[in-house]
């Protein structure tokens, strides 16, 4: 089995306004840093994205991608690759846990990125915890900002 990167943020909002800026793939170039153009290609009964491409530079890991998600409830989507240029596997997820009366929110990030080219693990962990971490900080100061 793959080792994974996770990581944790609280954020100052309802998981449904965290969960509203996660499923707004359109504008994620806003404020991932490592999305340059998002397109959501399937979407579905509840217009929720199904399949979206995804155009990624994240300094080790440049790829134009796809990527296929599933949608837990209201507070969990996980995804998983569909197809790539540079990447083997790329399964992620986010859980959202409302904390403090439900007006914060505990988001998790989890992530395992395979690349085809030969990589040694300790600097594919790396990149997948600085795409974590860039990831989570955007989106908490997304959300927050009410953006």
């Amino acid at each position: 089995m793959a080792e994974h990167t996770s990581s944790s943020i609280t954020i100052e909002a309802a998981p449904a306004d965290v969960m509203g800026v996660i499923a707004d793939f359109a504008r994620y170039p806003e404020w991932t840093g490592e999305v340059k153009e998002a397109e959501v290609l399937e979407t579905d009964g509840a217009g929720r994205a199904e399949k979206v491409r995804l155009l990624l530079d994240a300094g080790a890991i440049k790829d134009d991608h796809t990527l296929a998600y599933t949608w837990t409830g209201g507070n969990e989507v996980s995804w998983t690759l569909v197809k790539s240029q540079m990447l083997r596997s790329l399964d992620g997820s986010y859980r959202l846990v409302a904390v403090g009366g439900g007006d914060r929110t505990e988001v998790t990030y989890q992530l395992t990125v395979d690349v085809k080219i030969p990589m040694l693990g300790m600097i594919k962990r790396k990149a997948e915890k600085v795409i974590i971490d860039r990831a989570l900080a955007g989106l908490k100061k997304r959300v927050e900002s009410g953006a």
